[in-house]
């Protein structure tokens, strides 16, 4: 996966980075949580998804933004679902904020100029 460039004042920062060892942890942990609903987001069940891919008010305004935006079939408005599941269980958050979906969108835009 290609991503954008660090903006030069990011590189030159005094802000502490995260170990690749907290980061594995992370991942571990989310790892857990999947295997707990007894499967992993990426094979998240069609029938589950809005049942475990709850939105408040201001995701589900982000979703449909990004739907309508960038013209979204009803498969990537699952696989967004999906990824912003990932990246909230990534976080330890149990439900999904509109700074999820940004992020998941913002991953679909990346595949989208750089693998189409």
């Amino acid at each position: 996966m290609e991503v954008p460039a660090v903006a030069y004042k990011e590189l030159r920062g005094n802000g502490t980075c995260e170990s690749s060892a907290d980061i594995r942890g992370r991942v571990e942990r989310a790892r857990q949580v999947q295997q707990g609903r007894g499967f992993y987001n990426a094979r998240m069940p069609s029938a589950l998804i809005r049942k475990l891919c709850g939105l408040d008010d201001t995701g589900e305004r982000t979703l449909e933004m990004a739907v309508r935006r960038m013209g979204l079939s009803a498969r990537a408005h699952d696989r967004i679902l999906k990824v912003a599941r990932t990246a909230a269980d990534l976080e330890g958050a149990g439900n999904i904020a509109a700074k999820h979906i940004a992020e998941a969108v913002q991953y679909r835009s990346l595949d989208r100029n750089y693998w189409s």
